[in-house]
């Protein structure tokens, strides 16, 4: 099931790109992020909620905590500078360049979760940086 989670994930972040580039028109970029935000709260609660695993808050480690606060604020910069991107660029040379966070993500993997660094994954790196390259060029 995880293939189908990820085509639907790609699917709804290319639909995310589209109508944030027509939402931004004529609006603030940080306010853009924040009323963006405040959606996906309610959305992140609420499938929470409905799932039951509210009570699961309180088996969170520290160590999860932490990280996950830090990716939060990860996630909030990227997004606050996505979207100044987009309100400034085309979104269809923003959005791959964006994207190479998966390229930038093989090599953090390597560096900082110590996984392995293929052949097969260096050549698709190489790809994507290109393909990113021949986007924006």
């Amino acid at each position: 099931m995880w293939i189908l989670y990820a085509f639907l994930a790609a699917f709804f972040a290319a639909l995310t790109s589209i109508l944030a580039k027509m939402g931004i028109e004529n609006v603030n970029s940080n306010l853009a992020v924040a009323i963006r935000t405040v959606v996906v709260l309610i959305m992140a609660w609420g499938m929470v909620f409905i799932t039951g695993k509210q009570t699961e808050i309180v088996n969170i480690t520290q160590k999860s905590w932490l990280f996950l606060v830090l990716s939060g604020f990860a996630t909030g910069l990227s997004w606050l500078f996505f979207f100044k991107a987009l309100q400034e660029g085309e979104a269809s040379k923003v959005v791959p360049i964006d994207k190479f966070s998966v390229v930038i993500t093989m090599f953090l993997a390597v560096i900082i979760l110590n996984e392995t660094l293929t052949p097969k994954t260096i050549i698709g790196g190489v790809l994507v940086t290109v393909g990113t390259l021949l986007f924006v060029l």
